[in-house]
């Protein structure tokens, strides 16, 4: 029986352990009871201090209120989903059921295995090339492909990873790295292939929804050969499935830098160009956010009216509430390599989001 995050374990997790979480904390999407803060795995070094370190943080998180948890093939070169799947294994000894947990991660960039190659040319070639999963057009920019065997191979090595039947959510990984070299025209016909295999991963029950994790794909200019237009993405998804398509998710950089799914209208919906966050709300597509302190450049130093405002104890967890304030977003990701960091996140769970009023007073002029 293939193992998902459920409503009846969210919601007992919510209830339970999630207890004396603030109003707003939890979200519900799709019946699912999410948390606002959720926890990444990007950086850290890839050995083996770090992947203790990381699947202890995990724990101290998912203890303490935090229960959407978002990894990557490629993080750490496949250690941060062991980290992961570790981390899941402790929680449920603990009395925190998979099922009670949200378990995304992505496919899409090449990685080697645990560590970087002496000869990383001859290591892809080898695993990737000379078995035929990968054919040399495959790849984009180098570094990037998503055929369907490339996405069969990196999810069944994401699952053993995890040591789990199945994820919650796979993302496409910054797709728009395919634009480099491809035509849009050809870029659809890759997405559409992609999209086709993972409905079938779905029905396989190997995955429960799919979605596109983006750096810039999502936060271009409107008319730009470089934006993601999602009514486009998700007419794709139609073609493949019909109005019973699987794509729910999409994931890109919110923070007080990079406001553009809040603000910037380019995305065209029913004759208008709109923010990428109100786009989402009309598809019924749930909204990740990633980098909330742009990689601690924003966890210091913020002006004293945007600390004013948001309140709070420091720039780092100011940076965060900006984000998860955002309407219509769900969850916002955190790096969190050590415990010490999970109890930093945690002290969001007991404060409620910003006002609307509060946030959007963020952007108007003094």
């Amino acid at each position: 029986m293939t193992r998902l995050a459920t409503a009846e374990a969210t919601r007992a997790y919510a209830t339970g352990i999630g207890s004396r979480a603030a109003a707003g904390h939890f979200r519900a999407v799709s019946g699912l009871a999410l948390s606002s803060v959720g926890i990444g795995t990007y950086l850290g070094e890839p050995d083996a201090a770090t992947d203790v370190s990381y699947t202890d943080a995990i724990v101290e998180a998912a203890l303490g209120g935090i229960n959407v948890l978002d990894s990557a093939i490629n993080y750490r070169f496949q250690r941060s989903e062991r980290s992961m799947g570790t981390a899941i294994q402790q929680l449920a000894s603990r009395g925190v059921p998979r099922e009670a947990l949200l378990v995304c991660t992505k496919g899409g960039y090449l990685t080697p295995d645990g560590a970087m190659p002496a000869n990383a040319r001859d290591y892809f070639t080898k695993e990737f090339f000379d078995s035929g999963i990968l054919r040399p057009g495959d790849v984009a920019a180098g570094c990037h492909a998503m055929t369907p065997r490339y996405l069969e191979d990196q999810l069944a090595r994401s699952l053993r990873n995890l040591a789990l039947d199945a994820a919650d959510v796979y993302y496409l990984h910054n797709p728009e790295t395919q634009l480099q070299e491809v035509s849009p025209d050809e870029f659809r016909v890759r997405l559409r292939a992609a999209f086709e295999f993972l409905e079938g991963t779905v029905a396989a029950g190997k995955i429960g929804h799919y979605g596109m994790a983006t750096w810039n794909g999502f936060r271009q200019p409107a008319g730009s050969p470089a934006l993601h237009s999602l009514p486009d993405i998700v007419a794709v998804a139609r073609e493949v499935a019909g109005d019973a398509h699987h794509f729910a998710f999409v994931q890109l950089p919110v923070n007080l830098m990079m406001p553009e799914a809040i603000v910037l209208p380019n995305q065209r919906v029913n004759g208008r160009e709109v923010p990428l966050l109100a786009a989402a709300a009309e598809f019924g597509v749930t909204v990740i956010a990633s980098a909330p302190t742009l990689q601690g450049r924003l966890a210091k130093g913020l002006p004293p009216a945007i600390a004013n405002t948001i309140g709070l104890e420091s720039d780092f967890t100011r940076a965060v509430q900006f984000a998860r304030s955002a309407p219509g977003l769900t969850t916002v990701l955190v790096g969190t390599s050590r415990a010490e960091h999970a109890r930093s996140n945690l002290s969001l769970v007991g404060e409620a989001p910003l006002s609307s009023e509060k946030f959007w007073s963020l952007f108007r002029e003094e």
